[in-house]
């Protein structure tokens, strides 16, 4: 994700590229907000995505560490304000 700025390649929104960076995990999953089927077109279709408890507790470790990532850099940044 360029700028990591949440906003996919090319600014075209998240869950559009191809779930290979911090947030796919290497799983090509994306960040758990909806395992979409988008690709910048603004239609497209979903279908529902079955995980087992292994899978969805990668990912749900995955997302705490980047919870306590980002956590981090506000207290940093909050730090810095003082």
């Amino acid at each position: 994700m360029p700028n990591m700025d949440k906003t996919g390649p090319a600014g075209q929104g998240p869950m559009t590229g191809r779930g290979l960076g911090p947030c796919g995990g290497g799983m090509r999953r994306g960040c758990l907000r909806g395992f979409g089927m988008g690709r910048g077109f603004g239609f497209g279709y979903r279908r529902q995505v079955t995980l087992t408890k292994d899978e969805e507790k990668k990912i749900l470790e995955a997302d705490l560490k980047d919870i306590e990532v980002e956590k981090e850099a506000i207290q940093r940044r909050l730090k810095e304000m003082k």
